[in-house]
Protein backbone atom coordinates (compact mmCIF):
# COMPACT_ATOMS: atom_id res chain seq x y z
CA UNK A 1 0.00 0.00 0.00
CA UNK A 2 1.37 3.56 -0.80
CA UNK A 3 1.80 5.99 1.90
CA UNK A 4 1.37 10.00 1.62
CA UNK A 5 4.59 10.25 2.67
CA UNK A 6 5.86 8.56 -0.64
CA UNK A 7 4.05 10.93 -3.26
CA UNK A 8 5.66 13.93 -4.13
CA UNK A 9 3.79 17.32 -4.24
CA UNK A 10 3.16 17.07 -7.66
CA UNK A 11 1.78 13.12 -7.22
CA UNK A 12 -0.27 13.84 -3.87
CA UNK A 13 -1.85 16.89 -5.73
CA UNK A 14 -3.05 15.02 -9.36
CA UNK A 15 -4.47 12.34 -6.68
CA UNK A 16 -6.16 14.62 -4.61
CA UNK A 17 -7.95 16.51 -7.73
CA UNK A 18 -8.71 12.67 -9.15
CA UNK A 19 -10.62 11.79 -6.07
CA UNK A 20 -12.08 15.71 -6.76
CA UNK A 21 -12.88 14.94 -9.84
CA UNK A 22 -14.70 11.32 -8.95
CA UNK A 23 -17.00 13.00 -6.30
CA UNK A 24 -15.00 12.30 -2.88
CA UNK A 25 -14.97 16.19 -1.34
CA UNK A 26 -14.53 15.68 2.28
CA UNK A 27 -11.97 14.10 4.55
CA UNK A 28 -14.06 12.65 7.46
CA UNK A 29 -11.14 11.35 9.60
CA UNK A 30 -7.19 12.63 10.51
CA UNK A 31 -6.60 8.88 10.60
CA UNK A 32 -7.54 5.23 9.81
CA UNK A 33 -10.21 3.65 11.48
CA UNK A 34 -10.21 -0.07 12.54
CA UNK A 35 -14.33 -0.21 12.05
CA UNK A 36 -14.60 -3.86 12.89
CA UNK A 37 -12.39 -3.60 16.28
CA UNK A 38 -14.75 -0.82 16.76
CA UNK A 39 -18.13 -3.06 16.56
CA UNK A 40 -16.37 -6.11 18.45
CA UNK A 41 -15.93 -3.10 21.44
CA UNK A 42 -19.44 -2.11 21.65
CA UNK A 43 -21.01 -6.14 21.37
CA UNK A 44 -18.72 -6.74 23.94
CA UNK A 45 -19.71 -3.20 26.63
CA UNK A 46 -23.70 -4.56 25.57
CA UNK A 47 -23.26 -7.70 26.84
CA UNK A 48 -21.19 -6.40 30.47
CA UNK A 49 -24.12 -4.23 30.71
CA UNK A 50 -27.26 -6.04 29.50
CA UNK A 51 -29.63 -6.19 32.76
CA UNK A 52 -31.22 -9.74 34.22
CA UNK A 53 -33.90 -11.70 32.13
CA UNK A 54 -37.28 -11.14 34.26
CA UNK A 55 -36.52 -7.15 35.00
CA UNK A 56 -35.41 -6.67 31.09
CA UNK A 57 -39.04 -8.32 30.13
CA UNK A 58 -40.74 -5.96 32.29
CA UNK A 59 -39.45 -2.98 30.80
CA UNK A 60 -39.97 -4.20 27.52
CA UNK A 61 -43.37 -4.53 27.72
CA UNK A 62 -43.56 -1.22 29.35
CA UNK A 63 -41.85 0.15 26.55
CA UNK A 64 -44.31 -1.24 24.15
CA UNK A 65 -47.03 -0.07 25.16
CA UNK A 66 -45.92 3.36 26.00
CA UNK A 67 -44.58 2.84 22.42
CA UNK A 68 -47.74 2.22 20.84
CA UNK A 69 -49.85 5.13 22.69
CA UNK A 70 -46.75 7.43 21.38
CA UNK A 71 -47.11 6.88 18.09
CA UNK A 72 -50.99 6.92 18.14
CA UNK A 73 -50.61 10.55 19.73
CA UNK A 74 -48.03 11.42 16.75
CA UNK A 75 -49.33 14.18 15.46
CA UNK A 76 -50.32 13.81 11.75
CA UNK A 77 -47.61 16.58 10.36
CA UNK A 78 -44.66 15.17 12.25
CA UNK A 79 -45.04 12.17 10.30
CA UNK A 80 -45.50 13.59 6.91
CA UNK A 81 -42.89 15.68 7.51
CA UNK A 82 -40.69 12.40 7.45
CA UNK A 83 -42.08 11.52 3.61
CA UNK A 84 -40.34 12.34 0.82
CA UNK A 85 -41.75 15.41 -0.92
CA UNK A 86 -43.52 14.66 -4.39
CA UNK A 87 -41.46 15.33 -7.60
CA UNK A 88 -42.77 17.97 -9.54
CA UNK A 89 -43.82 16.48 -13.26
CA UNK A 90 -41.09 17.97 -15.51
CA UNK A 91 -43.69 19.83 -17.73
CA UNK A 92 -44.40 21.47 -14.75
CA UNK A 93 -41.48 22.19 -13.62
CA UNK A 94 -40.48 23.71 -16.82
CA UNK A 95 -43.59 26.23 -16.95
CA UNK A 96 -42.69 27.44 -12.75
CA UNK A 97 -38.80 28.42 -14.25
CA UNK A 98 -40.40 30.48 -17.43
CA UNK A 99 -42.43 32.57 -15.11
CA UNK A 100 -39.57 32.71 -12.61
CA UNK A 101 -37.58 33.67 -14.95
CA UNK A 102 -39.60 35.60 -17.29
CA UNK A 103 -40.84 37.94 -14.18
CA UNK A 104 -37.05 38.99 -13.18
CA UNK A 105 -36.40 42.58 -14.63
CA UNK A 106 -32.66 42.59 -13.89
CA UNK A 107 -30.07 40.04 -13.40
CA UNK A 108 -30.38 40.66 -9.39
CA UNK A 109 -34.15 40.08 -9.74
CA UNK A 110 -32.94 36.92 -11.60
CA UNK A 111 -30.43 35.56 -9.50
CA UNK A 112 -33.10 36.14 -6.44
CA UNK A 113 -35.47 34.05 -8.47
CA UNK A 114 -33.33 30.93 -9.39
CA UNK A 115 -32.50 31.16 -5.65
CA UNK A 116 -35.88 30.56 -5.04
CA UNK A 117 -36.61 27.47 -7.37
CA UNK A 118 -36.98 24.46 -6.38
CA UNK A 119 -38.37 22.56 -9.47
CA UNK A 120 -34.80 21.17 -10.74
CA UNK A 121 -33.64 18.06 -8.36
CA UNK A 122 -30.18 19.37 -9.29
CA UNK A 123 -30.71 21.78 -6.52
CA UNK A 124 -31.18 19.15 -3.96
CA UNK A 125 -27.67 17.33 -4.18
CA UNK A 126 -25.63 20.61 -5.00
CA UNK A 127 -23.98 22.72 -2.20
CA UNK A 128 -24.69 26.32 -4.32
CA UNK A 129 -26.65 28.15 -7.00
CA UNK A 130 -24.05 28.82 -9.39
CA UNK A 131 -25.10 32.50 -10.40
CA UNK A 132 -23.30 34.66 -12.80
CA UNK A 133 -19.52 36.60 -12.17
CA UNK A 134 -18.31 39.34 -13.29
CA UNK A 135 -19.57 42.61 -15.33
CA UNK A 136 -22.63 42.41 -17.58
CA UNK A 137 -21.68 46.02 -18.88
CA UNK A 138 -19.11 44.53 -21.07
CA UNK A 139 -20.99 43.35 -23.41
CA UNK A 140 -18.97 40.18 -23.21
CA UNK A 141 -20.07 36.69 -22.33
CA UNK A 142 -18.69 33.15 -21.45
CA UNK A 143 -21.10 30.04 -20.91
CA UNK A 144 -19.61 26.97 -19.80
CA UNK A 145 -21.69 24.07 -19.23
CA UNK A 146 -22.21 23.17 -15.25
CA UNK A 147 -20.70 23.49 -12.16
CA UNK A 148 -18.13 20.99 -11.58
CA UNK A 149 -16.63 19.93 -7.49
CA UNK A 150 -14.60 23.28 -7.31
CA UNK A 151 -17.29 25.75 -8.43
CA UNK A 152 -19.86 24.36 -6.09
CA UNK A 153 -17.53 24.17 -3.28
CA UNK A 154 -16.49 28.02 -3.81
CA UNK A 155 -20.21 28.95 -4.86
CA UNK A 156 -18.27 30.94 -8.75
CA UNK A 157 -17.86 29.85 -11.68
CA UNK A 158 -14.76 28.30 -13.25
CA UNK A 159 -12.92 27.70 -9.87
CA UNK A 160 -10.09 25.69 -9.11
CA UNK A 161 -7.67 24.53 -11.81
CA UNK A 162 -10.03 24.60 -14.55
CA UNK A 163 -10.38 28.37 -13.79
CA UNK A 164 -6.82 29.05 -13.72
CA UNK A 165 -6.46 28.05 -16.43
CA UNK A 166 -9.50 29.54 -18.34
CA UNK A 167 -7.75 33.27 -16.16
CA UNK A 168 -4.68 32.79 -18.19
CA UNK A 169 -6.38 31.85 -21.44
CA UNK A 170 -8.50 35.37 -21.26
CA UNK A 171 -5.46 37.18 -19.83
CA UNK A 172 -3.70 36.17 -23.52
CA UNK A 173 -6.40 38.13 -25.38
CA UNK A 174 -6.57 41.13 -22.57
CA UNK A 175 -9.28 39.93 -20.96
CA UNK A 176 -9.77 39.50 -17.51
CA UNK A 177 -12.77 37.34 -15.71
CA UNK A 178 -13.33 40.71 -13.75
CA UNK A 179 -14.14 42.53 -16.79
CA UNK A 180 -16.24 40.18 -18.40
CA UNK A 181 -19.59 38.09 -17.56
CA UNK A 182 -18.99 34.47 -16.49
CA UNK A 183 -22.02 31.52 -16.20
CA UNK A 184 -22.84 28.48 -16.80
CA UNK A 185 -25.98 26.79 -18.90
CA UNK A 186 -26.90 24.32 -15.17
CA UNK A 187 -26.37 26.59 -12.47
CA UNK A 188 -26.32 23.14 -9.99
CA UNK A 189 -23.72 20.58 -10.27
CA UNK A 190 -24.60 17.18 -11.31
CA UNK A 191 -23.79 14.57 -9.37
CA UNK A 192 -20.32 13.31 -10.06
CA UNK A 193 -20.19 15.83 -12.88
CA UNK A 194 -22.30 13.91 -14.96
CA UNK A 195 -23.76 15.35 -17.96
CA UNK A 196 -27.70 17.33 -17.51
CA UNK A 197 -30.03 15.25 -18.94
CA UNK A 198 -32.67 16.64 -21.75
CA UNK A 199 -35.12 17.23 -18.56
CA UNK A 200 -33.08 19.23 -16.72
CA UNK A 201 -32.00 21.07 -19.39
CA UNK A 202 -35.25 21.89 -20.62
CA UNK A 203 -35.87 22.96 -16.63
CA UNK A 204 -32.82 25.55 -16.76
CA UNK A 205 -33.00 26.92 -20.35
CA UNK A 206 -35.55 29.67 -19.37
CA UNK A 207 -33.11 31.47 -16.82
CA UNK A 208 -29.54 31.37 -18.62
CA UNK A 209 -32.01 32.42 -21.57
CA UNK A 210 -33.01 35.34 -19.50
CA UNK A 211 -29.94 36.00 -17.94
CA UNK A 212 -29.09 36.66 -21.69
CA UNK A 213 -31.87 39.25 -22.34
CA UNK A 214 -30.94 40.87 -19.67
CA UNK A 215 -27.31 41.00 -19.87
CA UNK A 216 -27.21 42.05 -23.80
CA UNK A 217 -23.85 40.53 -24.69
CA UNK A 218 -22.37 41.70 -28.14
CA UNK A 219 -20.83 38.41 -28.13
CA UNK A 220 -20.76 35.27 -26.84
CA UNK A 221 -17.83 32.63 -26.05
CA UNK A 222 -19.17 29.02 -25.10
CA UNK A 223 -17.05 26.64 -23.14
CA UNK A 224 -17.45 23.22 -23.97
CA UNK A 225 -19.42 20.13 -25.67
CA UNK A 226 -22.71 20.38 -23.63
CA UNK A 227 -23.19 24.56 -23.74
CA UNK A 228 -21.93 24.28 -27.41
CA UNK A 229 -24.97 21.53 -27.81
CA UNK A 230 -27.51 23.66 -26.05
CA UNK A 231 -26.97 26.56 -28.25
CA UNK A 232 -26.28 25.58 -31.74
CA UNK A 233 -28.94 23.12 -31.65
CA UNK A 234 -26.55 19.98 -32.86
CA UNK A 235 -25.29 16.92 -31.78
CA UNK A 236 -21.79 16.94 -32.85
CA UNK A 237 -18.69 17.13 -30.50
CA UNK A 238 -16.99 20.36 -29.48
CA UNK A 239 -14.10 19.48 -32.20
CA UNK A 240 -17.16 19.77 -34.94
CA UNK A 241 -18.86 22.79 -33.44
CA UNK A 242 -15.53 25.01 -32.42
CA UNK A 243 -14.18 27.62 -34.34
CA UNK A 244 -17.24 28.47 -36.28
CA UNK A 245 -19.00 31.93 -35.67
CA UNK A 246 -23.00 31.07 -35.97
CA UNK A 247 -25.76 33.41 -34.52
CA UNK A 248 -27.74 32.20 -31.21
CA UNK A 249 -31.44 33.94 -31.19
CA UNK A 250 -32.88 34.80 -28.02
CA UNK A 251 -35.74 36.95 -27.85
CA UNK A 252 -35.93 39.23 -30.70
CA UNK A 253 -32.19 39.16 -30.94
CA UNK A 254 -29.60 37.49 -32.95
CA UNK A 255 -26.20 37.28 -30.79
CA UNK A 256 -22.91 36.08 -32.63
CA UNK A 257 -21.43 33.02 -31.00
CA UNK A 258 -18.30 30.81 -30.81
CA UNK A 259 -17.48 27.73 -29.13
CA UNK A 260 -13.82 26.37 -27.96
CA UNK A 261 -13.14 23.15 -25.60
CA UNK A 262 -13.76 23.65 -22.01
CA UNK A 263 -10.32 24.38 -19.76
CA UNK A 264 -11.23 21.12 -18.01
CA UNK A 265 -10.81 19.70 -21.58
CA UNK A 266 -7.20 20.95 -22.12
CA UNK A 267 -6.10 20.06 -18.89
CA UNK A 268 -7.17 16.68 -19.90
CA UNK A 269 -5.25 17.17 -23.61
CA UNK A 270 -2.88 19.22 -23.58
CA UNK A 271 -2.33 19.16 -26.78
CA UNK A 272 -5.69 20.38 -28.06
CA UNK A 273 -4.99 23.97 -26.81
CA UNK A 274 -3.45 24.92 -29.78
CA UNK A 275 -7.16 24.93 -31.03
CA UNK A 276 -8.50 26.76 -28.25
CA UNK A 277 -6.09 29.74 -29.32
CA UNK A 278 -7.15 29.65 -32.67
CA UNK A 279 -10.88 30.42 -31.07
CA UNK A 280 -9.91 32.85 -29.00
CA UNK A 281 -7.83 34.72 -31.76
CA UNK A 282 -11.10 34.98 -33.79
CA UNK A 283 -13.03 35.78 -30.78
CA UNK A 284 -10.43 38.49 -29.82
CA UNK A 285 -10.92 39.78 -33.83
CA UNK A 286 -14.58 39.96 -33.23
CA UNK A 287 -14.25 41.98 -30.40
CA UNK A 288 -11.93 44.37 -32.33
CA UNK A 289 -14.51 44.78 -34.75
CA UNK A 290 -17.36 45.26 -32.64
CA UNK A 291 -15.56 47.92 -30.39
CA UNK A 292 -14.89 49.40 -33.87
CA UNK A 293 -18.33 49.46 -34.60
CA UNK A 294 -19.92 50.99 -31.40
Amino acid sequence: MISVNDLSPGELAALLHFHADAGVEWLLEEEAVDRFAEFEMMKAARRSAAPAPQATEGREQATRSSGSSAQRAAPQAERSAQRPQPAIPDGEAVQQARLAAESARSLAELKTALEAFNGCNLKHSARSTIFAGGDAASGIMLIGSAPGADDDREGQPFAGRPGQLLDKMLAAIGLDRNGILMTQVIPWRPPGNRAASPAEMDICRPFIERQIVLAEPKVILLLGNFAARVFFGEGDTIHGLRGQWREIAIGDRRIPAIATLHPQDLLTAPVNKRLAWNDLLQFQAKLTEANSAS
